[in-house]
């Protein structure tokens, strides 16, 4: 391994590798800050430019873009409520509050830190635990995937606020936006009211787009008091040493929650950012700031996100089986360069493994510097006059609707949601249950349905699979321990 790390080294370390990974570091960062592009979309638009390239050059870029793109969708997140990425939605809950506080500076801080070390330690993991989380991974099937998201919807009651009742209706009104569409098994549709458009579903972008950005930006026109007051006290510092040592363990427990969850295939960084950001509430000193501008409710969903990265390449190397949609399309660059990744993928190109292991690393440096030196930059941006920030918002959220599949139809769909965020907000609903069932709704469905198909209808299925069980304990565990801790506190 020494000696395959000091050839990555020398590799990766002349001058042409490294402006290649800076300038996939600024693309990726530019790509996950426009909602509707993201990561996958990033990477696919690059495949292109690789060709002349050989194909570590070519790879490590493509996964230079893949990492960034997953820490730029925070930074619109923070700013203006208009998540980049679906993994940055959870970012929103507690960066934008920041925001509105006069503290970007400190989320932007928190962001681009929690990112970059959940990317360093993803990329260990992917280093020295290739092989034992692939063994892991492989052990999932339906039942698991059901259990899994059972559990992810498990955090409701912790994502509820005040109103457990009002975050139960939300939950079921976000399953029932997930059900929009083709039945994944027999064809059927549902709930499309012969619309052509609703056969393939509510896309997650433009029902983003609505519930958080275009929400606010009726807000700001109705209200005209939210940014106007954040003017006045805007602060750009960045986060402390002191805030730096108190977010460490909930950045290190939620990079670990990133590249467990990332290992699993189709699991991906929006489920793991949900889950690091519940958990990070168990053991955070300001759990009751959540949601209102906590530090570690920034740190934890970017600690994760970027975390799957590494997570995701786990499987795709060591298997060839794509961990996530961005590595779907990493394995056709693969295949276009004419590798084979698969269990021979470390004897046949050693070289290969590990450049791509020692570029990831590298990029984390870079996006780390660059993060840090444009935080002022993007802090300014909101001290611009409300007359153009709010009209801002409403462009990139409608672009990056309409850019999902160019129709004008999403564009609709994100003013109809963005009316919907509007009075859920005003009436003190809280918005990430919708956000956590929608994600979650399709992928539970059609593994409970082929779980069922297995097992010729028998429940028992999810009770007799070890880890099913384990993670369904978990769920009702941790959906109740919010409802019992409520109510003993209700009583003293």
């Amino acid at each position: 391994m020494v000696e395959n790390l000091a050839n990555a080294l020398s590799i990766v370390g002349s001058l042409e590798m490294l402006l290649v990974i800076l300038l996939g570091s600024i693309a990726g960062i530019i790509i996950g800050a426009l909602p509707g592009l993201g990561p996958t979309i990033g990477t696919t638009l690059f495949i292109p430019a690789t060709f002349g390239m050989d194909p570590t050059t070519a790879l490590i870029l493509l996964i230079a873009i893949y990492m960034t793109a997953e820490y730029g969708g925070s930074i619109t997140a923070i700013l203006i409520s208009a998540p980049g990425t679906t993994a940055a939605t959870a970012t929103v809950e507690d960066g934008y509050p920041l925001t509105l506080k006069g503290y970007p500076g400190k989320a932007l801080g928190a962001s681009i830190t929690a990112s970059t070390i959940g990317g360093l330690f993803t990329t260990l993991v992917l280093l020295f635990l290739t092989i034992p989380l692939m063994k892991f991974a492989l052990n999932f099937g339906p039942a698991e995937y059901f259990a899994l998201g059972v559990f992810g919807l498990s955090l409701v009651a912790s994502l509820s606020g005040k109103s457990l009742l009002k975050g139960l209706l939300m939950g079921i009104l976000g399953l029932l936006i997930a059900s929009i569409g083709l039945d994944p098994l027999t064809g059927q549709s549902r709930y499309t009211f012969g619309s052509f458009y609703l056969l393939e579903g509510i896309s997650i972008i433009p029902a983003l787009m609505g519930l958080y950005a275009v929400s606010e930006v009726f807000n700001m026109f109705l209200n005209n008091e939210s940014i106007k007051k954040v003017k006045k006290k805007i602060s750009r510092q960045f986060i402390t040493k002191k805030e730096f040592k108190g977010l460490l363990p909930v950045i290190f427990q939620s990079s670990f929650i990133g590249s467990i969850v990332g290992v699993i295939p189709g699991a991906g960084g929006s489920i793991a950012s949900w889950i690091a950001y519940q958990q990070s509430k168990r053991i955070a000193k300001d759990k009751e700031d959540y949601g209102k501008g906590a530090l570690s409710g920034v740190a934890a969903p970017e600690a994760a996100n970027n975390a799957t990265v590494g997570g995701a390449l786990v499987p795709l190397l060591s298997l060839g089986i794509p961990g996530s949609p961005t590595t779907a399309f990493l394995l056709g660059a693969f295949m276009l360069h004419g590798l084979t990744v698969g269990p021979k993928l470390m004897e046949t190109d050693g070289d290969l493994f590990y450049s791509l292991i020692v570029g990831l690393f590298i990029t984390c440096i870079f996006m780390f510097l660059i993060g840090s030196l444009l935080t002022n930059f993007w802090v300014k941006l909101i001290s611009l006059p409300q007359s153009i920030i709010a009209p801002l918002i409403l462009c990139i959220a409608v672009i990056g609707a309409f850019s999902v599949r160019n129709l004008m139809f999403d564009v609709y769909i994100t003013l109809a949601f963005g009316i919907l965020g509007y009075f859920l907000k005003k009436f003190n609903y809280p918005l990430a249950p919708i956000v956590l069932a929608i994600v979650l709704g399709g992928m539970m469905e059609s593994n409970l349905r082929r779980a069922l198909l297995i097992s010729d209808g028998s429940w028992m299925i999810f009770l007799t699979n070890p880890i099913s069980l384990v993670l369904l304990i978990i769920s009702v565990l941790s959906f109740f321990t919010p409802i019992i801790k409520r109510t003993s506190f209700g009583k003293k």
